[in-house]
């Protein structure tokens, strides 16, 4: 299965949409956007799992690899319409307690929007 990421700026969130599966062979490609949004100081990241089918504990890694850099920038990393079984992995390994996770993109903005 292949992987998609479609990025977009509402006003200073970024939001990534990602289609597909986030897997042994596709973490690199997640990996990159998220470093390369580090890199451009986008720190108030929303992932839009709409057309997530899957993530593994690779992709999980990806994201702890980045949360420090961008919550010592005052940012953060939100999660939108995650799927049961996408929701499940990240209940599962505790990442529900790490990551604000949100049942639309509107909500997701949202909460930006009140954290400053």
């Amino acid at each position: 299965m292949e992987l998609e990421i479609k990025k977009e700026r509402i006003e200073k969130v970024t939001v990534l949409k990602i289609k597909g599966a986030i897997n042994a062979h596709t973490v690199n490609e997640f990996e990159k956007t998220l470093e390369q949004c580090v890199e451009n100081r986008e720190y108030y990241l929303l992932i839009d799992c709409k057309e997530l089918d899957y993530i593994s504990s690779a992709g999980l890694g990806a994201l702890m690899g980045v949360i420090e850099k961008i919550k010592s920038n005052n940012g953060d990393i939100k999660l939108c319409n995650t799927s049961n079984s996408v929701y499940r992995v990240f209940d599962i390994l505790g990442f529900t307690e790490l990551f604000e996770i949100f049942n639309s993109l509107e909500e997701g903005l949202k909460a930006f929007k009140k954290n400053g």
